[in-house]
């Protein structure tokens, strides 16, 4: 548990910088190349020791989530695949309604995880990546800049086929990659 832990802390924690007004001063100090490069390896290194942490952690169970409303996950989930995707692509409606889907994303994926999953690695994982998205979403919210371009049909498009496509992906592959198989109540 303590490596999921610690992976959760420097992910979340090199990606609270700004929150923590502590971006400025750090990339000043090391110049915006190493910045970039050591916040990019404390992420990386974060989220593998939160993949090793889940994997090894012990199954306590905290609450029992009602087995015949886990499909209610899944349905959560498509929305949330289709704005993660939406946040890695170029302009789109999607993007100028949500500002910031991929935050928006992971947030609601969190949240329809903690809906299906009730043992004390889930909750740490998914209620601190739901609260980290959130919490970031916020304060970007404020600090939004309005667009210069406009929004592309094709983007939203994109995000839609792809979003749905991993969807796909990750539902049927599901206990393959996360140990987890997926049943449909």
């Amino acid at each position: 548990m303590y490596i999921l832990l610690l992976g959760l802390t420097l992910f979340v924690g090199v990606h609270l910088l700004r929150e923590l007004n502590l971006r400025d001063i750090v990339r000043n100090s090391l110049g915006e190349k190493p910045y970039k490069a050591t916040f990019s390896l404390i992420a990386l290194i974060g989220l593998i020791l939160i993949v090793l942490g889940k994997s090894m952690s012990p199954f306590i169970m905290i609450y029992e989530p009602r087995y015949e409303l886990r499909g209610i996950t899944h349905f959560i989930m498509l929305p949330a695949f289709i704005l993660l995707t939406a946040g890695n692509l170029p302009l789109s409606y999607i993007r100028s309604i949500t500002l910031n889907p991929m935050l928006l994303g992971t947030a609601i994926g969190g949240a329809a995880h903690l809906w299906a999953n009730g043992d004390l690695a889930s909750i740490l994982l998914f209620g601190c990546l739901t609260v980290w998205a959130l919490t970031k979403f916020r304060t970007l919210a404020i600090v939004r800049a309005p667009h210069s371009r406009k929004p592309s049909l094709l983007w939203d498009s994109t995000a839609l086929i792809v979003g749905y496509g991993l969807y796909s992906l990750v539902t049927i592959f599901h206990g393959q990659l996360f140990g987890i198989g997926l049943t449909f109540a």
